[in-house]
């Protein structure tokens, strides 16, 4: 008995003991006070009269005891702009929130910006108070409010002009009828909301310049999680299809990113690119089905079968980048993908013209392969002073080629870094050749000149960090 009430009182020492070390108090010092993970939450631009995305926050107990805040509360907010979720519950004022030792809780922030009435950003400041022990510390949230120009299922059904005052977001589809022409001026941005579409059976015209391209993309801002943009994510829209019959089509410093099927051209479509930019589609950038495309210093790049497919029709390509870094799946296909360009590749029942393609003075280098593979001999296919990524020699189809040969990209992958703008070491500078530079690639997309010395490949403007040392 005596060795059992031994262990007895023995167990209740340990039990004690404990139990002490678990702390269900709460420090109500002044100084007892959360931490917070920003000072100002800063929500970036989003559209007005529209929900912007969730940004959140966190608020941390570093004591070693448990605090309640008493009151968490918005202020400077008269207008009920923002909408506050704490810890789970959605309100405007909150009390008695406690968090335990070396704990935290997240806020979640989201707004529903005014119109501005102005083509300038406008800031919308709040502050989200927290009372603690008598204390109350305050973050600071601001959110920037873009006016836009909404179409929703818009026909252009005779020629019109968009300017650049405000951005413009299309909803469904935005369609330029037969015999209409949409121009757009330097520096107008197309934000196409999820699905949304650019049908051309009229024609289109995007001037945009070096200082201010035009762009098409999606309508997503900010982050997808962290600091990755979601500028980085493809199938946020569908994509520009010109539809057969679309002629006489020039987009000059044009950027069509984020979309399912990217560019497509329709049968016997024409349509011109100057120094654009066409990348990170889900499927192709780029395709072409019996189409007349002309490329000219533009880089088609990031895609999940690969870059450009075309189907017969005719392509000319003269100092472009076709580089495949595409993130979100294996990438399924060549960079270039040729299909009716002779009888064995030809297409069952299409009674078209083979496949006539020129491409000069461009650089094909990338994930996966760089072109199908199969005999152009005798067809009307051509590869001249190109880079390639392949171990392959030059023939009557391929003229004064650069084999196995590494572009040296700006480009880092795994940093989710895109350029394709070379590196100073890149051992192709100026080896293009200048006499089959066109006159529409006398400057690239940043306007640097190319010749006397020109360089494969879209651009002749070398990494931005480097550039001093030239």
């Amino acid at each position: 008995m005596k060795n059992l009430l031994s262990y007895i009182s023995a167990t209740l020492t340990v039990f004690l003991l404990l139990a002490s070390c678990i702390e269900d108090g709460f420090d109500t010092s002044p100084s007892a006070q959360p931490q917070f993970s920003v000072d100002t939450l800063r929500m970036g631009v989003s559209f007005t009269e529209q929900p912007t995305p969730t940004a959140r926050f966190t608020v941390r107990n570093r004591n070693s005891k448990n605090i309640s805040i008493s009151r968490i509360a918005l202020r400077d907010d008269a207008d009920g702009h923002f909408r506050i979720n704490v810890d789970g519950f959605a309100g405007r004022e909150f009390s008695d929130v406690e968090i335990r030792p070396n704990d935290s809780i997240f806020v979640f922030v989201e707004a529903t910006l005014p119109p501005n009435s102005t083509p300038q950003l406008t800031d919308i400041f709040a502050h989200l108070d927290f009372t603690t022990n008598g204390v109350t510390s305050s973050v600071v949230i601001m959110a920037t409010g873009q006016d836009v120009a909404r179409r929703r299922g818009y026909i252009v059904t005779a020629d019109e002009h968009w300017d650049a005052t405000y951005p413009y977001q299309i909803f469904d589809s935005l369609i330029i009828a037969p015999g209409a022409r949409l121009t757009l001026d330097p520096g107008v941005t197309l934000h196409f909301h999820d699905k949304a579409e650019l049908r051309v059976f009229g024609t289109l015209t995007a001037l945009g310049t070096p200082e201010l391209p035009v762009n098409m993309t999606g309508d997503r801002t900010g982050n997808v999680v962290g600091d990755i943009s979601f500028d980085l994510m493809a199938s946020q829209w569908e994509g520009v299809t010109f539809m057969p019959g679309s002629r006489g089509n020039r987009l000059e410093h044009t950027i069509v990113r984020n979309t399912v099927n990217g560019v497509w051209a329709d049968s016997l479509s024409q349509a011109t690119f100057v120094n654009c930019r066409l990348r990170n589609a889900a499927v192709y950038p780029l395709v072409s089905r019996h189409a007349d495309l002309t490329l000219i210093g533009t880089e088609v790049a990031e895609g999940g079968d690969g870059l450009f497919a075309m189907m017969g029709g005719r392509a000319v390509a003269n100092h472009c980048t076709f580089a495949n870094y595409y993130l979100f799946k294996a990438i399924s296909g060549p960079a270039l993908h040729l299909v009716h360009f002779s009888e064995e590749s030809a297409v069952e029942g299409w009674d078209a013209p083979f496949l006539e393609a020129d491409f000069s003075n461009c650089i094909i280098y990338g994930l996966g392969e760089d072109i199908d593979h199969g005999d152009f001999t005798g067809c009307n296919v051509f590869f001249r002073s190109c880079v390639f990524k392949s171990e392959g020699e030059d023939d009557d189809n391929f003229i004064a080629c650069f084999w196995d040969t590494d572009p040296l990209y700006g480009t880092v992958r795994s940093d989710y870094y895109f350029d394709y703008r070379l590196q100073p070491d890149s051992p192709v500078i100026g080896l293009a050749d200048p006499l089959l530079t066109l006159p529409a690639a006398a400057h690239d997309f940043y306007g640097t000149p190319r010749l006397p010395a020109p360089t494969p490949g879209a651009y002749q403007t070398l990494l931005p960090a480097m550039e001093g040392e030239e």
